[in-house]
């Protein structure tokens, strides 16, 4: 029998997973990153977490994924901004990890394979941390730079999908300038979609900045917070009588076509008093929940999967996606929008869906770790 006395055990690939960021998903990031922690393989994978402070300072944070749950008191989790600094330094298909103490030194502390950036909205969503990554030449999970930026911005995702014939529902994208110089010509472009309508920042997610108006009177204040999130908004008719369908895509190892998941489905709990998927019922007091598989016909659940992967491919994603959609009684499917990272948080349908389709989520994170590790920097 041959002896393995000498022999070596692989080399673990090391992942830097950055989270936390700037935007005002901030808290729903870490925990996003306190479930991605639990679930990479100590086996196979070197974990290093970047948290990235509100200020936008980087820092070495905890391995511990309890350090990411929600407070007994129901507030999200934030990057301590309070430790060593971080910094990558350009490689070709790695990049050195440098750590500063307060006041001391500089040091080199390794290579870092591959990132996974848990980031949610802009500066981190949105193709500028992916534009970093780009340039420092290290391999991370996720959409590249343009695919990010068009699937962070409503405006030219819907753009985008028209272009690809998927069918959307009627919507205005309205820059600042339009409302401060012709107020009256956006409430009657509002006006001529029929209320209720929702007005959302452009370039936002979690649903943080939404609000949902019943009438012509609301209108004005409703853009007032959109406007505290973006300068640029969106009005979207609203989906009466539709149900939420989302389905999950990611790449497949073989470099064929994206592989999609079993729909599932929001659902609003009744005695919660919310009456659309809002930032609290997400995250915080439980009023919504994915139902997966999603109770709807087989043919619809096919043509759903369908549309999911021509959104991903029209947007030339790479990785991963979920994609969302209204699911009206009398069979219509309407594209809602895209989201180029979506949230990996215990109540977060994306690993449900892919659980349910038979990859649990150590699977799913491992298999988007290989995509990441396997392709190509630059161009692609």
């Amino acid at each position: 029998m041959a002896s393995h006395e000498n022999s070596t055990p692989p080399k673990r690939a090391r992942v830097a997973v950055v989270f936390g960021g700037r935007s005002s998903e901030h808290g729903v990031s870490c925990l996003t990153a306190g479930e991605v922690i639990r679930a990479i393989d100590p086996e196979r994978y070197e974990v290093v977490p970047i948290g990235i402070s509100t200020e936008g300072r980087w820092v070495l944070e905890s391995t511990t994924p309890e350090r990411y749950a929600l407070s007994d008191g129901g507030s999200l989790p934030a990057v301590d901004s309070i430790g060593a600094q971080v910094a990558l330094a350009s490689g070709s298909g790695s990049s050195e990890l440098v750590v500063q103490e307060p006041g001391e030194v500089p040091k080199t502390i390794g290579e870092v394979d591959v990132v996974l950036p848990l980031l949610h909205g802009p500066w981190g969503e949105d193709g500028t941390i992916q534009g970093l990554f780009e340039m420092a030449g290290v391999r991370y999970v996720g959409a590249g730079v343009l695919a990010s930026a068009v699937g962070m911005d409503k405006h030219y995702m819907k753009i985008v999908f028209a272009a690809a014939g998927l069918p959307l529902l009627p919507h205005a994208v309205v820059q600042s300038r339009e409302w401060e110089h012709d107020r009256a010509a956006v409430r009657e472009t509002v006006a001529s979609m029929g209320y209720p309508v929702f007005v959302k920042p452009a370039r936002g997610g979690s649903s943080i900045g939404i609000t949902r108006v019943e009438e012509t009177g609301d209108l004005d204040a409703a853009i007032k917070v959109a406007r505290e999130h973006d300068p640029k908004f969106i009005i979207e008719a609203a989906a009466i009588g539709a149900r939420e369908i989302e389905c999950g895509v990611i790449q497949s190892l073989d470099g064929k076509a994206p592989l999609t998941s079993i729909p599932g489905e929001i659902v609003l709990e009744p005695e919660s008093g919310h009456t659309w998927y809002d930032f609290e019922a997400k995250y915080i007091d439980g009023g919504g929940r994915a139902d997966v598989p999603a109770q709807i016909p087989e043919d619809v659940a096919e043509r759903i999967r369908e549309h999911a992967a021509r959104a991903f491919d029209s947007l030339g994603c790479e990785g991963l996606a979920r994609v969302d959609f209204f699911y009206f009684p009398d069979g219509r499917v309407y594209l809602n929008e895209i989201n180029t990272m979506p949230g990996f948080t215990p109540t977060s349908g994306f690993p449900m869906m892919w659980a349910a389709t038979g990859m649990d989520y150590a699977a799913l994170v491992d298999h988007l770790l290989q995509l990441a590790l396997r392709r190509d920097t630059g161009l692609r």
